[in-house]
């Protein structure tokens, strides 16, 4: 099983983005961190790095769904998605497979819970992937 869900865009860097953040929005999630991956390895390191952006997404409703059912479950969130830059104008957006992260945790309402972010975490990836230009 692989731990991601993902699609390669014919978008730019920026475009990518704003796509993401408006398709988790349609699929009722929140980007509650943004971490610039890029920015952070030039400061801390002095390393020059490709575009790459990690959003934590959250779908408060369903997170308070999966605190009730697993309190520690909260380790494994928010769900992270990464934009990162190909080059020649196209990024690749990956988002996390929770189903595959929250293997570890013997619950099956956590697993049918999982299963239900995972269906919306596809939807944002498959509605990323249906309106790139050119597909």
């Amino acid at each position: 099983m692989t731990y991601y869900i993902s699609t390669q865009l014919d978008l730019g860097f920026d475009d990518a983005i704003a796509a993401t953040e408006a398709a988790l929005k349609d699929e009722g999630f929140g980007v509650v961190t943004r971490i610039d991956m890029a920015q952070t390895l030039q400061s801390k390191m002095g390393v020059d790095f490709r575009d790459y952006v990690i959003l934590g997404a959250c779908n408060p409703k369903l997170a308070y769904e999966a605190l009730q059912l697993e309190d520690k479950v909260g380790t494994m969130l928010p769900c992270n998605v990464v934009i990162q830059a190909l080059g020649n104008g196209r990024t690749e957006v990956a988002a996390i497979d929770p189903v595959a992260s929250m293997q570890a945790i013997e619950n099956q309402q956590l697993t049918a819970a999982a299963s239900e972010v995972r269906e919306r975490l596809q939807r944002v990836i498959q509605s990323l992937d249906g309106n790139a230009p050119g597909r």
